[in-house]
């Protein structure tokens, strides 16, 4: 590698800015994607289950099951919508979109109470959505234990030989939006870098400015470092103006320290930018170096780095593919400095695993891109 002479990178750096400036269409994907892809999928992506809506069958109407009717409503799960009159109405309702959960209570369910015998409680869910209907499930389970619990103390003193005490840490209420807004910041920043830079060699040779810029005396590693430079700076405002939208709009809350997540952000923003630069040395489209960007950044940032799916279900080459993917370990960066607080003593796999993506896309980029002109 040549030695780097300053004067000319920051005149690259600056010519950069320049043509930056007076191209609309890079300045929207800066500036107002991010915004706008946070904002839909901040709203958009959630695996809460709210407002579940259930009917009820209920032979028995007596208090006992007019209690554990009223503890559903309580718990501010369920929408206890309609009363069925039979068994056959339970069909007509699940056929449409209105129904997701039938509760069927017995004619002999204050009975059985009333003597100690075992009450049954049946509960049919629309299993059409497998992992809401799993979610509704375990609802549904907790609330008929804890009424069953308390029935059997009420009334007299009971001694329990288990009590559990729970505790969720870091994300006390398990709200999704807490878990998907961090790793948003994660994956938009990695679709968006690579765009912005994929469309930088590409445009010198669809404006015909290439063989100037091969005529004058800056070395392939100055071009590089040069036409970076500004596309970090405004990765940099991206992570910041993302990071403020989740807090203010979403209430995330953002427990660790500033600069080390910006020190991070940058080292996964050079990785993001280099890849880019890559993408553009190789092609001489646009169009061609956009659309390859975003086929190689959004769909294994958002499908394959732990932002969607977990990564221990996916099948075992999966896995071993998703060591591959930066996003990866920058997900795992930003939602434990957002909601763990976490420092570098906790994150310094990730932080090297960064490092070593930075390098690469920028040794990468320097290799890729040639000052020869080719015919």
């Amino acid at each position: 590698m040549a030695i780097i002479n300053f004067n000319r990178l920051l005149a690259m750096a600056d010519k950069e800015a320049r043509q930056l400036r007076r191209d609309r269409r890079s300045l929207v994907l800066a500036f107002l994607l991010p915004v706008m892809l946070l904002v839909i999928f901040g709203y958009a992506i959630s695996w809460d289950v709210r407002d579940i809506r259930t009917v009820v069958l209920d032979n028995d109407n007596s208090r006992h099951s007019r209690a554990l009717l009223d503890a559903f409503r309580a718990s501010g799960y369920f929408i206890l919508r309609r009363n069925l009159s039979n068994y056959k109405e339970i069909d007509t309702r699940f056929d449409g979109v209105n129904t997701q959960l039938a509760i069927l209570i017995p004619a002999d369910f204050s009975e059985k109470l009333n003597t100690g015998k075992p009450a049954e409680v049946q509960a049919i869910v629309d299993g059409s959505d497998a992992n809401t209907a799993t979610i509704i499930l375990s609802y549904t389970r907790a609330i008929t234990q804890s009424y069953a619990l308390d029935t059997l103390l009420r009334g007299r003193e009971a001694h329990q030989p288990v009590r559990l005490e729970s505790r969720v840490w870091y994300n006390e209420e398990l709200l999704s939006k807490n878990m998907i807004v961090p790793g948003l910041v994660a994956v938009i920043m990695m679709i968006v870098a690579a765009m912005l830079t994929s469309l930088t060699i590409a445009r010198e040779w669809e404006r015909g400015t290439m063989e100037q810029l091969a005529a004058t005396p800056v070395s392939r590693t100055e071009v590089v470092i040069g036409k970076l430079l500004p596309y970090l700076a405004i990765g940099l405002i991206d992570v910041v103006v993302s990071s403020m939208l989740g807090v203010w709009i979403f209430d995330v809350p953002f427990q660790g320290n500033v600069l080390l997540f910006m020190v991070m952000s940058t080292f996964f923003l050079i990785g993001a930018l280099g890849l880019g630069f890559i993408i553009s040395a190789v092609g001489r489209s646009q169009l061609m170096a956009t659309q390859v960007a975003m086929i190689i950044t959004f769909l294994p940032a958002f499908l394959l780095s732990g932002f969607m799916y977990s990564i221990s279900v996916m099948p075992q080459p999966l896995q071993s593919f998703t060591y591959l993917i930066p996003a990866r370990y920058f997900i795992v960066v930003t939602r434990g400095i957002f909601l763990k607080g976490v420092g570098p003593e906790a994150l310094w796999v990730q932080g090297t695993l960064m490092i070593i993506f930075a390098a690469i896309g920028l040794l990468f980029s320097i290799k890729a891109f040639k000052k020869e002109l080719r015919a």
